[in-house]
């Protein structure tokens, strides 16, 4: 299926360019590591033990390239990670057998447990999405699933299809030794080179960490069981405190937290999007407001 720019009149592009996602993406690593397969590979592929916030980054970049990127990028990127994913085995310590990476089961439950966490901690911090538009993020998700090798009816395009299939899913999740230690990490991660600036305040981000872990389902929490359970309503009115401070940033800044490419990337969509007459002044987060959209309608709208 040919890569298409997301327009900022998608529902992707409101949730995706919000600074919540930030929660949403350690959520999402904590909700897949609960798959012991799927985290095997991670733990065997990777070097996730010492670099779990490099993984987080480089789950970022991806999002954000098949966001905001041209088609030409797009195309590049989904088969570069079909490729990789082809490649790649893992030991599947239950059976003891070397199995694919890119198995659709595998690969439809990290899609899954990504976009449920992008979408839940988007609304929980005050994005506001109506069901219908929650659905049509499914929807939209949709495509971007045949990036990574799946075809498109492969996952939910519902709110309620996923939330069957994240119910139907929990009877093969478990905390492994892998999936503990991978949420340890998260609580505590070393910094990669780019973000070694921030290393003063890294005592910080356990609070962060933390506020990540809560975000977790119930359920999700209660298996993992490794810290005290708090009043939910708590949780949510910190993830609306944190995403309100995160808007505060300015685009330029924030975008130091991706890698220098991905920044790259970000200017290209700038210029592109200028270009076919949206008004980006005001970068491209500021293009959640209508009235900055072209009074055509894009072609690829």
């Amino acid at each position: 299926m040919a890569a298409t720019v997301v327009p900022p009149e998608s529902v992707t592009w409101r949730v995706h360019i919000d600074r919540s996602m930030w929660v949403g993406g350690v959520r999402g690593l904590m909700l897949q590591a609960l798959h012991p397969v799927a985290m095997w590979g991670v733990w065997q592929n990777s070097t996730f033990q010492e670099d779990p916030f490099g993984r987080l980054q480089r789950t970022a970049d991806f999002v954000g390239m098949a966001t905001f990127g041209s088609p030409a990028e797009i195309e590049e990127l989904a088969a570069r990670v079909r490729g990789i994913h082809r490649s790649l085995r893992i030991l599947n310590h239950d059976t003891g057998r070397k199995e694919r990476l890119d198995q659709p089961e595998l690969l439809r439950w990290v899609h899954c447990a990504e976009v449920s966490s992008y979408l839940d901690v988007a609304r929980r911090s005050g994005l506001p999405l109506t069901g219908a538009m929650a659905d049509r993020y499914l929807d939209e998700q949709r495509h971007t699933a045949t990036f990574v090798g799946l075809h498109a009816e492969d996952v939910p395009g519902t709110v309620r299809e996923l939330d069957e299939y994240l119910n139907d899913m929990r009877g093969q999740l478990r905390v492994t030794e892998e999936a503990a230690a991978t949420v340890r990490f998260l609580l505590w991660p070393p910094l990669p080179e780019n973000l070694r600036f921030l290393s003063p305040g890294k005592p910080g981000y356990f609070p962060f960490g933390a506020l990540c872990y809560y975000s977790l389902p119930a359920w999700a929490r209660q298996m993992y069981g490794v810290l005290p359970d708090v009043p939910q309503p708590a949780v949510t009115a910190a993830l609306r405190s944190f995403r309100t401070a995160l808007s505060t940033v300015p685009e330029r800044l924030h975008d130091f937290a991706f890698a220098k490419p991905t920044r790259d990337m970000l200017e290209r969509a700038r210029r592109r999007l200028a270009a076919e007459g949206y008004d980006t002044r005001h970068g491209l987060y500021g293009l959640r407001d209508p009235r900055r959209w072209p009074t055509r309608t894009p072609a690829n709208a």
